[in-house]
């Protein structure tokens, strides 16, 4: 199995960007090199989802987003400069440039504004570059195959023993940062870095020893605290307050005696030895074995459903062999990458209150050799286009004359 740096850097943009690759029916995440495989039912609280839609719960609950995850990486790999990192995720999150400025304490309203130009002038700048190396490639026969070079996220070891930290320090501290209280939120975290191991050993407070966090969890947590989670959670690694996976998979607290919860010490970079990723594989495999068995015993219902929106009426028309998976539509058009771009459109526009997902009527099933499922679902289907004609103003299938054509 490749490394999530070898994928990372082999990866298309546009594999990049949706977070994972597909390849022989596996589908791979780029973050961290979680596969998942088609054919398997993935089950989630409650939920059952096929392999490449389960991929992208797996990316919103262990890296919370792609987006996150790539802003962490290192400046060596992203070229971005801690503001500028900054201010990305806070971008990311719809923030007006008034806002942004009281999240991160820099500046006016217009320097946020300035920083904005920059980054876009930064945006086309690349794209000029992308091209000049695509360009280059069918010329620059001396150039290597391929390059690949170590992808690491954020990391900055600091040495906390440098700090001599008084009782009277530590209160004026948090006092100053924290005008609301310890519970309430920070005013900014350009500081000294005496004074910032002083407020993260704070912060860490709002977490419970012994548990793990996901990297989503870790980020909910993190901006109740502060609009920069990213940069606070990097300095809870740096100051070896908190240790993750090298996926970034997992977070959880250093216990008492200066250790990660798993016997290595503090600032260390938690590896998984030879032995452990073989039993890694191991319980790969037990797990895929298990998921199988999981999807032979579970009893599937076909049927035809709809998306109906109930401001206009207007519905979109499908079927699928196993219903318990509809709650994918609702996740599909929630991330915006539904095949019907007209629902999407206008699911965007109104908002998923706006919808309903209803089960018109489950496939019944014949006890005959010649019964076909696929085959009765299309009629089933074709019945209810027939009956609803989705079309027009109707629906959400096109003109009816092109779609019958």
């Amino acid at each position: 199995m490749k490394s999530s740096e070898s994928l990372l850097q082999t990866a298309s943009l546009e594999e990049i960007k949706r977070g994972y690759l597909e390849a022989a029916s596996i589908f791979t995440c780029v973050c961290c090199g979680y596969r998942t495989e088609a054919g398997i039912i993935y089950p989630e609280e409650g939920v059952l989802y096929e392999a490449e839609r389960y991929m992208r719960v797996h990316i919103e609950k262990a890296h919370g987003s792609v987006f996150e995850y790539l802003l962490e990486l290192d400046k060596s790999v992203t070229g971005l400069s801690d503001v500028q990192r900054g201010l990305l995720g806070q971008f990311y999150e719809g923030k007006k440039d008034s806002e942004v400025q009281k999240a991160l304490g820099i500046g006016s309203a217009s320097t946020i504004r300035n920083h904005r130009f920059v980054l876009k002038e930064k945006e086309r700048q690349a794209k000029i570059f992308l091209a000049l190396m695509e360009l280059l490639k069918s010329k620059d026969t001396h150039a290597p195959a391929e390059l690949v070079s170590p992808i690491t996220r954020h990391v900055q070891t600091i040495n906390r023993a440098q700090f001599d930290i008084s009782e009277q320090d530590r209160e004026k501290v948090l006092n100053k940062y924290f005008p609301e209280g310890t519970n309430g939120t920070l005013t900014t975290f350009h500081m000294q870095q005496k004074h910032k191991y002083i407020v993260l050993t704070e912060i860490i407070k709002r977490f419970e020893p012994k548990q793990k966090y996901t990297e989503k969890q870790v980020n909910e947590l993190l901006k109740q605290v502060y609009g920069d989670y990213v940069e606070l959670r990097r300095y809870l690694i740096d100051f070896g307050l908190m240790v993750r996976e090298e996926d970034g998979s997992q977070y959880w607290l250093t216990n008492a005696e200066g250790q990660d919860g798993t016997g290595k010490k503090r600032g260390r970079k938690a590896t998984r030895t030879e032995k452990e990723a073989e039993e890694g594989e191991g319980e790969e495999m037990n797990r895929r074995k298990e998921l199988q068995e999981q999807a032979k015993e579970i009893k599937t219902e076909a049927g035809v459903y709809q998306i109906r929106n109930e401001r206009n009426g207007k519905v979109f028309l499908d079927s699928t062999l196993n219903l318990r998976t509809l709650n994918g539509q609702k996740f599909m058009l929630q991330m915006g990458s539904h095949r019907n771009r007209q629902l999407q459109a206008e699911w965007n526009e109104y908002g998923d209150d706006a919808f309903v997902i209803e089960v018109l009527e489950k496939l019944k099933k014949e006890d005959s050799p010649y019964f076909n499922p696929k085959d009765a679902l299309a009629k089933l289907l074709q019945h209810w286009f027939e009956q609803l004609e989705p079309y027009g103003d109707q629906g959400y299938h096109g003109d009816k004359k092109q779609s019958n054509e």
